[in-house]
């Protein structure tokens, strides 16, 4: 099938609480590659192997701190055709004792991975590494054969694959060990900004958890009283109150779940200025589609209805700035405001004009908008 979607999934980090000696994170990737990508992925990824691992595996731990051998086997990787979904949930915010325990650790993370991974590709088809340090994929196996009904969610499968015997998850075990240096507080590094940037093209979402843990970081770029830290918070909360709030199975709500996945990320992740442009918006979000969108579709089906929803997304058409955003300060409020009432106020005077003509030259008879349905647009006429 043309839109089956094939997932690879590794993770990084333990369930230990053992900050002075552990790390900080716990995180689960998956790398996501389309049923018409597969072979061209498989042949890039083995080249890759080849060429800077001779006959071993694909392994993060293996490049270890060499940032300059990690940033050139990323740049090779990404000439694949996959995107990023991953969770990362920051330990040391999980204040509750249950956590320690691990089956507790791994029952709430399971709903974490499962909600992020087959919520938005329901014919998902999940392979993940067996090998013995896995232990919460094993139990995500159990979690995900209780929980999913194929039947209902038109497919999906699940499944264990020895690392070395698929090289997509040698891929999946270099990507979550490499954002692993991103976030995890004993493995992050100056040059941690760097693999972001370089992986910025292939990241669709990292939920992080509790996203209290990464409330709102200052840019070092914004001028002093250009952030407003309440218009953050809300924003930031609009978008995660609508992304809880779905289980997503019709494509259109996909879509939206997913888009606000994206903007979440963007502000977190890659500064607060940082808008995205309607092409790099639909590129994410075509991953997954039997039939790429259209601009049209884009505009009113998802971010209008984004903003229908109470998600605070806000525009730009100006110079560099084009594009969509979570707001972060008034200036962006003021920016989506002005935008709408370059819009809104000449359409309500040109409604002004077209009634008026009528109106006098049917002697009043005749009222253009005098019908239930533009009831609200009567009031603010008279």
């Amino acid at each position: 099938m043309t839109n089956e979607i094939f997932a690879f999934a590794d993770e990084f980090g333990n369930n230990s609480f053992d900050f002075d000696v552990q790390g900080s994170h716990f995180i689960v990737a998956s790398v996501i590659v389309r049923a018409d990508k597969l072979k061209d992925a498989e042949q890039h990824v083995e080249n890759v192997r080849k060429k800077y691992f001779q006959t071993g595996e694909i392994k993060s731990s293996k490049v270890g701190d060499n940032h300059t051998r990690r940033l050139i086997v990323l740049r090779e990787l990404l000439k694949v055709d996959f995107t990023i979904y991953a969770v990362a949930v920051d330990k040391r915010q999980l204040f509750t004792k249950g956590f320690q325990y691990k089956k507790s650790f791994y029952q709430f993370l399971n709903n974490l991975v499962y909600k992020e991974l087959f919520n938005t590709f329901p014919k998902l088809i999940l392979t993940v590494d067996e090998h013995g340090d896995n232990n919460f994929m094993r139990q995500f196996k159990k979690y995900v054969q209780k929980k999913h009904i194929p039947d209902l969610f038109g497919g999906g499968d699940f499944g264990f694959s020895k690392s070395s015997e698929s090289i997509l998850i040698q891929l999946a075990d270099f990507i979550v060990g490499t954002l692993g240096r991103c976030f995890d507080e004993k493995f992050k590094s100056k040059e941690s900004s760097q693999y972001l940037e370089v992986l910025k093209p292939v990241i669709t979402s990292i939920q992080h958890y509790p996203y209290s843990a990464r409330i709102v970081r200052m840019d070092d770029q914004y001028v002093e009283g250009t952030y407003n830290e309440t218009v953050a918070t809300i924003a930031i909360q609009s978008a995660q109150q609508f992304i809880d709030s779905k289980m997503a199975i019709e494509q259109e709500e996909i879509d939206r779940v997913n888009c606000a996945k994206l903007l979440l990320l963007y502000f977190s992740t890659y500064g607060l200025k940082s808008y995205l442009s309607t092409k790099e918006l639909m590129q994410h979000l075509n991953v997954g589609r039997d039939e790429p969108m259209q601009i049209h579709y884009f505009r009113t089906k998802i971010i209008a209805k984004l903003r229908d929803a109470g998600v605070l997304v806000v525009s730009s058409s100006s110079g560099d700035k084009k594009g969509y955003k979570l707001p972060s300060s008034i200036e962006d409020m003021h920016k989506f405001v002005s935008h709408g009432n370059s819009m809104i106020i000449p359409m309500i005077s040109r409604l002004k004009i077209f009634r008026d003509k009528i109106k006098l030259a049917s002697h009043n008879e005749i009222d253009i908008i005098d019908r239930p349905e533009f009831a609200s647009l009567f009031k603010l006429l008279e």
